[in-house]
């Protein structure tokens, strides 16, 4: 593996779902009862719950707040930032107040012919040490709250209601960020025959692929005896193409192998998904039945070349996310995924890693669906602890059980090109963590042989000196790019990951002076500058990892620390109160995008061109004061003017990072008016031009929706953008004025959020300030059709007014 990791892989891309009676599958979304705090009783059937909270899940109970200080201050060193001596942090874990036990109760009554049936109990994840009840009896409990696990219950059900209990607990100093807190993703029963197809009993691989014809394998775990199982392949526009029929079992598996001629292939430019049906037959009995999507592609880690794709090299394009949400926290939600995805896809991101934990499977059906390439990770901690009640306390009991779960869940997903077993882990020193790194990597190649195994490594000459990153089959830099070198010679694959890249520090339209490139820096408005030369003391700013990944073709792709700003560690301000978010984001918490984001989009989008000016142009007092413009643009050359003067023209060079990716005026001077960029192709002929402009006082509010048509579904969210203009319709960049919500009609209002990283408005309210002139509110259809209207309103401004429709 060490000197050609070459898999050819079709992958599924679906959960399993039902296609006739022979399967059922029923998710627990409506009808539950909930509580924070312990009751001794709540695991009976008769216990009363009636005052309790109704919810729908998924459901983060600590997302609704209020922030507060003294949920997670923590006195420590935070050893991942160089830190040797302990002070106190605030705002670590977001502030929220996560931590204790609450109780979820739903009753649901199960078909008639159920009973003598196999019910799996099936969850997605459940934050956190989940006890699952049934009818007053324990089924049984699971540990991390990022793993997907499930339950055979047959035993447990009874005809007519079943009452389901469940008991999590977040512990404090548990977590480095905002872990979020209840049943955050999907809770199902799946009801099918005894004689079926496994949970996740399913993987498909092609041992062949060319042009001509693809060979799927599709090794299949049932139940029962004197089965035959039948699986046909289909198109994306639903027409079959061919199938097989089999009835010998290799060990209670069935192996079958089918052609499929001039084979679409899997990417991230045309993500072409197939259908497979497998139906599982006793004589001409219909047993079981399942159903799935799924891509064909191939892949290739080479030594010195680096990653390919259908045989063409590829550079990760990627990015870091952790599972929240912002304002909707860690519930999980289809509609904010796919927009996140749809951002990133516009900057030409091409790849996503789940960080630190599993990722969800609604985020892994749009990888699939969108086209995103895949590192799908497992822990954050192995056995030596980061954090006092972390996952070290459950590792060897249930680091192997976590890892079968993560991978027979969503091994067949055609965006996941390579797993993590871990990141940044206290393990990487000393022999144990050697073994560590081998047991953990061989399960994963157990369960799938098909693909690499990464770890994110920050200790990098620990990993070098104990063997450590020579065993693994990608070696993950998290940083150190003085560094890159050294590893690429000692350690023996031939290539380097950047497997976490940057955490470049910017609030959204802030801006400081002097422009100076700076580590740790900080102000007192607890902000970062969004002209993008901050960083951490560990890390570095976004052109230097430009330059490695341009030169170096072993060096093969970066994961950028990251894509959207997230709940916790807010770092430069961890000692800094109130600072509760990141501001690591290429985009911020409201996902609205920061400047860096078009210096990725610059780079990494070679369909599209960018011309992007920074920054706004209001800086009342600052008259014949030196603030420099930067331009993040895809074109080589550009010229700059202000109130029509020119500026002289910039060229990128190869003299500094910086000169190499910015066009920089360093030496302008403010002065109210308009500042206009006009750009030069390569034969020096003007292609496009952008300006900005000074905003009077802001007169009216405007608001701009992402979809104007949604599903009424009582789930599917439209973001609005909110900003102000002038009376000339000139944006109102310094804006902070507090705004208020209504909706009415076919939707409700679920949130709001506008980027600040000190902001302690809940989300949840129907109110909140302008932050850089802007905010998101969140706009959630009902269950019936018809408009939905939208009326944002601010003291002294002209009403924003917005008609949203809602359709089956």
């Amino acid at each position: 593996m060490k000197k050609l990791i070459c898999f050819l892989v079709v992958i599924l891309s679906c959960t399993q779902v039902a296609l006739s009676q022979s399967r059922e599958v029923k998710v627990l979304k409506a009808n539950w009862k909930f509580q924070k705090g312990d009751f001794d009783a709540a695991y009976k059937i008769n216990f009363n719950d009636y005052k309790w909270e109704s919810v729908t899940v998924p459901h983060d109970w600590a997302i609704y707040g209020p922030f507060d200080k003294n949920v997670d201050i923590q006195k420590v060193a935070i050893v991942q930032n160089g830190e040797t001596v302990a002070t106190e942090k605030t705002g670590r874990t977001g502030a929220l107040p996560h931590i204790g036990t609450a109780w979820y109760r739903n009753t649901f009554n199960l078909p008639k012919d159920s009973k003598g049936k196999k019910i799996i109990l099936l969850f997605e994840g459940a934050m956190s040490e989940p006890q699952v009840y049934l009818n007053g009896k324990k089924v049984g409990e699971w540990k991390y709250g990022y793993s997907y696990f499930y339950f055979d219950v047959s035993q447990f059900i009874q005809e007519g209601a079943n009452t389901l209990s469940v008991k999590l607990t977040n512990k404090e100093f548990a977590s480095r960020w905002y872990p979020g807190a209840g049943l955050y993703r999907n809770v199902s029963i799946i009801i099918k025959n005894n004689e079926s197809i496994d949970q996740w009993g399913q993987f498909i691989t092609t041992p062949f692929i060319s042009e001509e014809v693809a060979k799927v394998n599709i090794k299949t775990k049932v139940s029962g005896e004197n089965t035959r199982l039948v699986t046909t392949i289909f198109d994306d526009e639903g027409r079959k193409l061919s199938s097989e029929e089999s009835t010998t079992q290799f060990g209670k598996e069935f192996d079958q192998n089918i052609k499929v001629d001039n084979p679409k292939l899997w990417s991230p430019e045309t993500p072409y998904l197939y259908k497979a049906v497998s139906q599982l037959y006793i004589g001409n009995e219909l047993k079981d039945e399942i159903s799935t999507r799924f891509g064909i592609r191939e892949i290739k880690y080479e030594p010195n070349k680096g990653f390919s794709l259908n045989g063409k090299v590829t550079k990760f394009k990627g990015v870091c996310l952790h599972h929240d949400l912002g304002p909707l926290g860690v519930a999980v939600d289809k509609a904010a995924l796919r927009r996140q995805m749809t951002i990133l896809k516009d900057m030409g991101c091409n790849a996503i890693r789940s960080s630190h934990n599993m990722p969800s499977f609604e985020q892994l059906e749009l990888a699939d669906e969108m086209g995103f390439l895949f590192l799908a990770e497992s822990f954050d901690e192995w056995a030596k602890p980061k954090v006092e009640n972390g996952y070290h306390r459950f590792f060897e009991e249930y680091a192997e059980k976590d890892i079968v779960n993560l991978v027979q869940a969503t091994r067949n997903h055609p965006s996941i090109v390579m797993w993590s077993s871990g990141n940044e882990v206290p393990d990487q020193w000393g022999e144990e963590g050697v073994k560590r790194a081998k047991w953990l990597q061989e399960i994963f190649h157990r369960e799938d042989p098909t693909r690499p195994v990464t770890v994110g490594m920050d200790q990098v000459k620990a990993t070098i000196e104990s063997g450590f990153g020579a065993l693994l089959d990608i070696p993950g830099l998290n940083y150190r790019v003085h560094l890159y070198e050294e590893a690429y010679k000692k350690f023996p694959q031939g290539f380097v990951l950047g497997s976490e890249t940057a955490s470049t520090v910017s609030s959204r339209g802030i801006y400081k002076f002097p422009v100076v490139q700076e580590k740790n820096k900080q102000y007192p408005d607890f902000q970062s500058s969004s002209y993008d030369l901050e960083a951490c003391s560990w890390s570095n700013v976004p052109d230097e990892d430009f330059v490695l990944q341009d030169d170096k073709p072993w060096v093969i792709g970066e994961f950028v620390w990251t894509g959207f700003d997230y709940l916790g560690e807010p770092t430069p301000y961890d000692e800094s109160w109130p600072s509760r978010s990141s501001y690591f984001g290429i985009n911020d918490l409201a996902g609205l995008p920061k400047d860096r984001y078009y210096l990725y989009r610059s780079r990494w989008n070679t369909k599209e061109s960018t011309l992007h000016i920074l920054p706004h142009w209001n800086w009342e007092g600052r008259e014949g004061e030196i603030t420099p413009v930067f331009v993040y643009t895809s074109y080589n050359s550009a010229e700059l003017f202000v109130n029509g003067k020119s500026m002289g023209v910039q060229t990128k060079n190869k003299n500094t990072p910086q000169n190499r990716y910015r066009l920089m005026w360093m030496d302008v001077k403010y002065e109210p008016g308009t500042v206009k960029v006009v750009a030069f192709d390569d034969n020096g002929k003007a292609v496009a031009e952008e300006e900005i402009r000074t905003a009077g006082k802001p007169y009216q509010i405007v608001l701009n929706a992402d979809r104007k048509t949604i599903t009424a579904d009582g789930e599917d969210i439209s973001f609005v953008t909110v900003s102000v203009v002038d009376k000339n319709g000139i944006p109102c960049p310094t804006a902070t004025n507090q705004l208020k919500f209504k909706v009415t009609g076919a939707g409700t209002y679920r949130a709001a959020c506008n980027g600040d990283a000190t902001s302690l408005e809940m989300f949840h309210k129907d109110t909140m300030k302008l932050f850089s002139g802007k905010l998101v509110v969140l706009v959630k259809s009902k269950t019936t059709e018809g408009d939905i209207k939208l009326e944002v309103n601010g003291a002294g401004l002209k009403s924003g007014k917005l008609t949203l429709e809602a359709t089956k």
